[in-house]
């Protein structure tokens, strides 16, 4: 999957005309301040949750995060797994080279049950009509019909139900809003699959995946830009993610570590089952439907091996300076301390996209000069003051404290006040 030549190629910086903070080995004091429409937000303090060091934010603990929901009956992320999902995860974290072929007879009544009971109570229905109320009152009847079905190979999967959401530009974003049972059984088998893959993932990505937050993310891009060698943010935009990955490509990923076909047979089922639009259906044939239970995970798999295994090849085989990576979902964020780095990184980054049926969108991609030396260099160049990036809901602005020092604020975006941009920044490995 790696192709991890080597290059001699480097960013060349002339000692003389070196921009401030290329280099230099010199940390400031500095702050992070989020701000809000109520005013100034403060920053989480950061404490280790158990994991290795190298499983942490680009070198940084993790934060703790409470990750209970309220519902009325406890989940498998609250209750903790069973002892055979418990073994799958020893498993998959003593070999990263395991292929599971017996993995469906996790998928148990009580497992179907706890994934109905983590659902969203008042969620839209999708074709079947059927909402989560009116599903509860003979839950135990239905649950073992739905669980007899899906082990004879009896379920079928049932159109999404297309529906659009206005975005902050104006645009309308489509959503699948998946049947009742479809949801129960992604849900189902969501949670056996994260026994894997919470293994596979790197410390970088947070987005839904168990016990990590946008929170977290934010958190540790500020602990990148304000502690780490960041001077330039490449700020780019994955057009159309969710409705243009490759559905071979994504079977191709699972099946890395997924030998279970009947485990494969239900994913490719909910990948064809199509939309239903004002009454008629439709072949996708592209994508994983954005909103159904099941897409996030297999977006992060599918991100895993396009993104995230090249990221880390490319920044210890191509890269001299330092390179920092953030991910939620197919949101991303790069730092480089080099712009030469950060230039040479945009391209391999598109062609390693287009690659995989995805590529970058052009008018939301750019590199820009962020960090602590951003604002004495562009002053000395006669230019003005840093250029601002979007990231999870908040604008990243450069400035200073009242005692001058360097300091990132974060504004809330608000809806309806321009569009509300990605960025994202990855990184594969380099090639002559």
């Amino acid at each position: 999957m790696h192709e991890n030549r080597e290059t001699s190629e480097i960013p060349v910086v002339e000692k003389d005309h070196r921009s401030a903070g290329e280099g230099q080995g010199r940390k400031p004091r500095m702050h992070v301040a989020e701000e809000s429409d109520s005013g100034i937000l403060p920053m989480k303090h950061s404490n280790n949750d158990g994991r290795p060091l190298a499983e942490s934010a680009e070198g940084r603990p993790l934060i703790k995060e409470n990750t209970r929901q309220p519902n009325t009956y406890p989940t498998q992320s609250e209750s903790g797994v069973s002892q055979g999902l418990a073994r799958v995860r020893k498993a998959a974290r003593e070999s990263k080279e395991r292929k599971f072929t017996a993995l469906l007879h996790h998928l148990t009544i009580e497992l179907l049950r706890e994934s109905f009971y983590s659902l969203k109570r008042k969620a839209a229905p999708g074709v079947d009509g059927v909402t989560w109320q009116e599903y509860e009152p003979e839950l135990e009847d239905r649950l073992v019909d739905l669980h007899s079905r899906v082990h004879r190979g009896a379920y079928r999967a049932t159109p999404s139900r297309r529906v659009y959401i206005e975005k902050a530009d104006g645009r309308q974003r489509p959503l699948g809003i998946a049947a009742l049972e479809d949801k129960i059984v992604q849900q189902a088998v969501v949670t056996i699959l994260n026994q894997i893959y919470e293994e596979d993932f790197l410390g970088f990505s947070y987005g839904f995946r168990p016990g990590r937050s946008q929170h977290q993310a934010l958190d540790a891009l500020s602990y990148a830009l304000l502690r780490r060698k960041v001077n330039y943010v490449l700020d780019a935009d994955i057009k159309g993610f969710f409705d243009n990955l490759d559905k071979s490509w994504l079977l191709k990923f699972v099946a890395h570590r997924v030998a279970d076909r009947r485990i494969l047979r239900l994913i490719q089922k909910w990948l064809n089952a199509g939309v239903m639009e004002e009454g008629k259906w439709s072949e996708t044939m592209t994508g994983t439907p954005q909103g159904a239970v099941a897409s996030p995970l297999l977006a992060n798999v599918y991100l895993h091996f396009v993104f995230d295994l090249w990221v880390e090849v490319w920044r210890k085989k191509c890269a001299q300076g330092e390179v920092v990576v953030v991910r939620y979902a197919d949101d991303l964020i790069a730092g480089f301390q080099y712009q030469a780095e950060a230039d040479r990184f945009l391209e391999d980054f598109r062609e390693r996209l287009r690659k995989f049926g995805l590529e970058l969108h052009p008018d939301k991609t750019r590199r820009i000069e962020f960090g602590r030396f951003a604002e004495q260099n562009r002053e000395r160049r006669g230019e003005g003051k840093p250029e601002t990036f979007d990231f999870l809901g908040f604008t990243h602005i450069s400035g200073k404290d009242k005692n001058g020092r360097f300091l990132v604020r974060r504004r809330t975006i608000r809806k309806g006040r321009g569009s509300l941009n990605v960025y994202a920044f990855g990184f594969l490995p380099c090639e002559d």
